[in-house]
């Protein structure tokens, strides 16, 4: 994958690790489901920002491969809000010229949920001012297990694989690598998010639990970004 030049040295692809959303709420006395909304809230807050500041691809990691073994009602409760964002936020969202695009698996997902992803990826192809990559039902090995496995569909014998040819068969190759990986809450590991393009992402953990994540400590990452040397191996 091609990787694009950058002005005034901005991140062009940003993935956030978005961690938190229950321990904030246990220590707001909320519930669990009041933690999940607020921090749905601020993803859209975080979101429009980092595109106003010049950033063409964010990557949000919502929901893993991994997340199915949370409680029954815990799981409904996220895909019935994101679902939500899917069909009521999609007007703003084109409105605002944004593009989303689905980073995930089929496995487990209901049809109603495939419909409405797939529907908002239609209506908003073309955008401009930015692409929402929504990591939903994604970890990082089935991506590329998944990609080597429609390559071998495809008749591609073994000895023909190479890593370019792995890149094209990904989720959405267009999508350029991650020039910078955030994650909130004060974890510190990738959690299986987008391996293949975490390649040579900077990384920044930071303390905050994801709901109290703000624009200005954003704009903190972005600075820091701004002043690491990057190296690609070199």
């Amino acid at each position: 994958m091609a990787r694009l030049a950058s002005e005034a040295n901005v991140p062009i692809h940003v993935g956030f690790i978005v961690d938190g959303n229950r321990r904030w709420a246990k220590a707001h006395g909320l519930t669990t489901f009041e933690g999940h909304y607020r921090g749905y809230e601020n993803l859209k807050t975080i979101l429009l920002h980092a595109f106003d500041e010049g950033i063409h691809y964010v990557s949000m990691y919502v929901f893993s491969t991994e997340n199915w073994s949370r409680t029954k009602t815990e799981v409904q409760y996220l895909m019935q809000l994101l679902k939500h964002v899917l069909v009521d936020e999609l007007q703003e969202l084109q409105d605002r010229h944004i593009q989303i695009v689905w980073v995930g698996s089929r496995q487990h997902m209901k049809p109603s949920l495939l419909k409405a992803i797939e529907r908002v990826e239609t209506i908003t192809k073309g955008n401009t001012a930015g692409t929402l990559v929504l990591c939903l039902n994604h970890g990082g090995h089935r991506e590329i297990t998944e990609a080597v496995q429609r390559l071998l569909g495809d008749g591609i014998v073994a000895s023909d694989i190479n890593e370019a040819m792995i890149a094209r068969y990904l989720d959405h190759p267009e999508i350029p690598p991650i020039d910078l990986i955030i994650r909130t809450s004060g974890e510190q590991r990738l959690s299986n998010f987008m391996l293949w393009r975490a390649a040579y992402s900077e990384l920044i953990f930071r303390e905050e639990y994801w709901p109290d994540f703000s624009e200005r400590a954003f704009d903190e990452c972005l600075l820091e970004y701004k002043k690491r040397q990057r190296r690609f191996g070199g």
